[in-house]
C-alpha cells in the first residue's frame, strides 16, 4: 500500500502559478504510475495528468495541455504538478493518485487508480 498526502493548493489570480506536490509513503514509490485528478463543485472527478514509473512517459488532458507539468523525484518519493496560466476554470480540489498498472495506454482512467490523496483546493479568481 501507499499513502498519499498533498500540499501546494491555494488561491491564486487568472494568469498566476502554482506547484501542488504529493508525497508518498508506503510501498516503493517507483513502482507506481502516479496520476492527478480534480473534482470541481457538481462535476465529476477528471484526469489532469498522469507520469509513467520512471517519469519517462507523460500525459494530460487537452484542457491543461502546454499549461500544466507533471513530474516526479523517485528518490523523494514525491509527484508534482506545475500548473502555470491558471483559469478560472482550474478551480477544484486536486487528487494525488498512484496505480499499479503498467500500461501507459490506461493512465488516464480513473478506474485502475487504487490509492488517493485527500486532496487539495485550488482557487483560480478571474
Amino acid at each position: 500500500q501507499v499513502q498519499l498526502v498533498e500540499s501546494g493548493g491555494g488561491l491564486v489570480q487568472a494568469g498566476g502559478s502554482l506547484r501542488l506536490s504529493c508525497a508518498a509513503s508506503g510501498r516503493t514509490f517507483s513502482s507506481y504510475t502516479m496520476g492527478w485528478f480534480r473534482q470541481a463543485p457538481g462535476k465529476e472527478r477528471e484526469f489532469v495528468a498522469a507520469i509513467s514509473r520512471s517519469g519517462a512517459y507523460t500525459n494530460y488532458a487537452d484542457s491543461v495541455k502546454g499549461r500544466f507539468t507533471i513530474s516526479r523525484d523517485n528518490a523523494m518519493n514525491t509527484v508534482y504538478l506545475q500548473m502555470n496560466s491558471l483559469k478560472p476554470e482550474d478551480t477544484a480540489v486536486y487528487y494525488c493518485a498512484a496505480s499499479d498498472a503498467r500500461s501507459i495506454a490506461t493512465m488516464t482512467l480513473r478506474s485502475v487508480y487504487a490509492y488517493w490523496g485527500q486532496g487539495t483546493q485550488v482557487t483560480v479568481s478571474s
